[in-house]
C-alpha cells in the first residue's frame, strides 16, 4: 500500500523551498543580501527485492532539503553619495564588534555613532585600523573606527618660502621694492613678513627680511630678521647667492611658539632663478610656502584601499583609519545571523583579515552601495516550480487517500 510519507516529505520540502523564495523576494531591496537556493536530495531507499539479472529493486521514501547555499555574486554597485556608505567591489566581508560578538557583512550602510564611532544600523561598531598621527599600520590590532568632527589637523610652522620675483633693472639706485609673506609658526599662528628690497648699483640689490615688532614682544619699529645681497648678470640672472638663503630664524615669539626656521628658495627644483632682474617693474607674481594653522575635520571620504580620508578646515588631508575585509576558505559556510550579518563557523573556516585590494579581497567604492542580487525573474521561475511541485504532491496525498478509502470499502 502506498504510505503517506513520501509525500508529506515532498510538500514539506517544497514548503521550505517557498519560504527560501519568498525570503529572497523579501529582501529584493535589502542592501548587500545574498540569495539563497534550496537544494533537494533523496532520502534512503527500502530495498524490496532483487532482479533475475541481480539488480536491486528499491523504493524511495521521499525528499528533502539538503543545502541552503548563498549565492555570492558581485551585487550591482549603486551610487548614493553619502560619505559613510562603501561597497564592496569583489570578494570580502566588512569586520564587525557588537559587544564582543564578532560578525561579518557585506552590507556597507555605515553611520557615525555620538561618539564618533563607524556604526551599523543594529548598532555594531565597524573595525579597522585605527591612524596614529595620519600613519596607518595593517599589522595593528583590530579595533572600532572613529570619525569625529572635533578631529584636528596639527599646525605646521612654515620651513620653506618662495617668491616669484622680477626687480626692475631700470630702477634708480636707492630704489625699492618691498612685498609681504605671511608665515605660519609651530603653533598655527600667522606672521606677516615684509621681503624689503634695494637697489644699490647696477645689478645688485640689497635685501631685508622684516617682522613687526609685536610678533616678537617688543614695540618699535619692524625687526630684522634677516639680510644680504643680490647679484644678476647682464642678462638678468640671479648669480649670487648662487643657492637658497638658508637658516632663516625668528626667536622669541610673543605667542609662546618654537623658534621659527626657514629656508629662502631663490632657485625652483631645476636649479634655475625664481627671482630676476628685468627692465619692467617690480613685481611678486607669487608666493608660496609650506605652513599652516591647525584645522577641524570638514568632510571626509573612503577610498578604494579601505583608507578613510579626513579632509580638514585648513585644506590639508589625513589619514583616520583603514577598514578592514575578512574572506573565508569555504563561504557556503557562514551562518546567516539577520541584519545582513554571517558568522563564521568550523566549516567557514577561521576568518582571513587584511586591508581591502590585497590577498584576494575586493576594492572598496566609497559613497556607494552593494544592492542585493536577488534576481526577480529568476525567482518567479523558482516559485512556480515550487508551486507546481507541491501541488503535485498534494494530488498524490488525495490519490493515496483515495485508494485507501477504496480498499476499505472493499472490505465491507
Amino acid at each position: 500500500m502506498p504510505s503517506f510519507s513520501s509525500s508529506l516529505s515532498g510538500l514539506d520540502s517544497e514548503s521550505q523551498a517557498l519560504s527560501v523564495i519568498s525570503n529572497n523576494l523579501a529582501n529584493l531591496n535589502t542592501v548587500g543580501y545574498k540569495a539563497a537556493t534550496p537544494e533537494f536530495q533523496d532520502l534512503f531507499y527500502q530495498q524490496i527485492g532483487s532482479g533475475g539479472d541481480g539488480n536491486p529493486i528499491q523504493v524511495g521514501v521521499g525528499a528533502k532539503v539538503g543545502s541552503i547555499p548563498a549565492t555570492f555574486t558581485q551585487g550591482s554597485i549603486e551610487s548614493t553619495g553619502v560619505p559613510t556608505d562603501v561597497a564592496i567591489q569583489g570578494n570580502g566581508f566588512f569586520v564587525l564588534d557588537n559587544n564582543g560578538l564578532r560578525s561579518y557583512t557585506r552590507a556597507g550602510d555605515f553611520s557615525v555613532g555620538s561618539s564618533g564611532q563607524l556604526l551599523t544600523s543594529d548598532g555594531s561598531a565597524v573595525l579597522g585600523y585605527p591612524s596614529v598621527n595620519g600613519t596607518i599600520s595593517p599589522s595593528q590590532t583590530l579595533a572600532p573606527l572613529v570619525i569625529s568632527s572635533g578631529q584636528l589637523s596639527p599646525p605646521q610652522a612654515t620651513a620653506n618660502v618662495s617668491i616669484g620675483l622680477n626687480l626692475d633693472a631700470g630702477a634708480a639706485v636707492g630704489g625699492t621694492f618691498s612685498t609681504p609673506v605671511t608665515v605660519y609658526d609651530s603653533l598655527g599662528g600667522t606672521h606677516v613678513l615684509t621681503f624689503n628690497f634695494t637697489k644699490t648699483a647696477a645689478n645688485t640689490w640689497s635685501y631685508a627680511i622684516d617682522i613687526p615688532a609685536a610678533d616678537v614682544g617688543t614695540t618699535g619699529n619692524p625687526v630684522a630678521v634677516g639680510s644680504g645681497t643680490l647679484t644678476f648678470n647682464g642678462n638678468g640672472q640671479l648669480t649670487s647667492p648662487t643657492g637658497n638663503v638658508t637658516g632663516i630664524t625668528i626667536s622669541g615669539l610673543a605667542d609662546g611658539a618654537s623658534n621659527l626656521t626657514f629656508n629662502w628658495d631663490l632657485y625652483d627644483s631645476t636649479i634655475s632663478p625664481i627671482v630676476t632682474q628685468a627692465s619692467s617693474p617690480s613685481a611678486a607674481s607669487s608666493t608660496q610656502q609650506d605652513g599652516y594653522s591647525s584645522g577641524t575635520l570638514a568632510s571626509f571620504n573612503i577610498q578604494g584601499d579601505g583608507t578613510i580620508q579626513g579632509i580638514f578646515s585648513n585644506g590639508q588631508t589625513l589619514a583616520l583609519g583603514q577598514l578592514a575585509l575578512a574572506t573565508f576558505a569555504n563561504q557556503q559556510g557562514l551562518v546567516r545571523n539577520g541584519s545582513n550579518e554571517f558568522l563564521a563557523s568550523l566549516s567557514s573556516g577561521t576568518a582571513n583579515i587584511g586591508s581591502p585590494d590585497t590577498g584576494g579581497r575586493g576594492a572598496l567604492a566609497g559613497g556607494s552601495l552593494e544592492q542585493s542580487n536577488v534576481d526577480i525573474a529568476t525567482e518567479f521561475a523558482q516559485l512556480i516550480l515550487a508551486e507546481r511541485g507541491y501541488q503535485a504532491n498534494s494530488r498524490v496525498v488525495t490519490t493515496i487517500d483515495q485508494v485507501i478509502q477504496d480498499a476499505i470499502n472493499m472490505s465491507q
